[in-house]
């Protein structure tokens, strides 16, 4: 069947018959990703603390869940088969060592590692249903901070560190499940996560700089990279953590 490509790249159709969850599908990288599948065709189901306007449109499934506590899988709306499964709650705390507590390391593990953790067990039937038929995908997200030694970034980069670990063990041990794990490990991207940090005309111009492609990241540019993964176009790539960051964790600036 021929297809067409989306505004992001996604193909068009390639994933008719195929259920995607979004966890933290209602802002930035996930919304943007809810949006493209939908748009490829997919059955799409959002878990995430609040609902966008946009859902009713799109026919998306949304359940409001708190990944930070745990989870009742008797209350949880999933198909009996999830082809894919992205887990995109993040936190950016940026601050030198003395001014993070014991705490915010704490809350930062929370929302990144074990809040993934909760979800991919309690999805974890429904990914292996679909994994020995067609396959499945999980795609969790690191940061460049990971990869490259960045000033004040010792929670999020120790945390997203973990996710990386996280992310290695479960491929070994669902391959056999037919289910691929994955990590996209974006630099900063123009979300409301990061408002902060581009809020103005300077640290926005500040932060292009910095990056070897002269721009931050956009939604759609880590949406291409998690829609790829979820697709069929990756079924031989797992295990991997792949830099979507405009050339900052391999390329020196000169």
């Amino acid at each position: 069947m021929v297809t067409t490509k989306g505004e992001a790249g996604v193909s068009m159709n390639c994933f008719e018959n195929k259920s995607i969850l979004v966890i933290g599908g209602s802002s930035g990288i996930g919304l943007q990703l809810s949006r493209d599948m939908c748009s490829a065709g997919a059955e799409v189901f959002v878990w995430s603390r609040h609902v966008h306007e946009d859902f009713e449109s799109l026919q998306i499934r949304h359940q409001p869940v708190d990944v930070s506590v745990s989870l009742d899988a008797s209350s949880l709306t999933l198909p009996d088969t999830l082809h894919g499964l992205v887990y995109c709650p993040g936190t950016i705390r940026l601050a030198p060592i003395q001014r993070l507590t014991e705490e915010d390391f704490q809350e930062d593990f929370n929302i990144n590692v074990l809040g993934a953790v909760r979800v991919i067990k309690a999805c974890l039937p429904m990914l292996t249903k679909a994994g020995r038929k067609e396959g499945a995908s999980v795609v969790l997200f690191s940061t460049v901070a990971s990869h490259l030694g960045m000033h004040f970034h010792a929670s999020i980069a120790a945390v997203k560190s973990a996710v990386q670990g996280l992310a290695k063990s479960l491929a070994a041990e669902l391959s056999n499940k037919g289910i691929r794990v994955n990590v996209v490990s974006p630099s900063l991207t123009d979300t409301p996560l990061a408002a902060t940090l581009i809020d103005s005309d300077e640290k926005r111009s500040r932060s292009d700089k910095r990056h070897p492609l002269g721009r931050i990241g956009t939604p759609s540019d880590i949406s291409s990279a998690a829609a790829f993964l979820l697709s069929d176009e990756s079924s031989w790539i797992t295990g991997q953590a792949i830099p979507v960051d405009g050339g900052m964790s391999s390329i020196r600036m000169l």
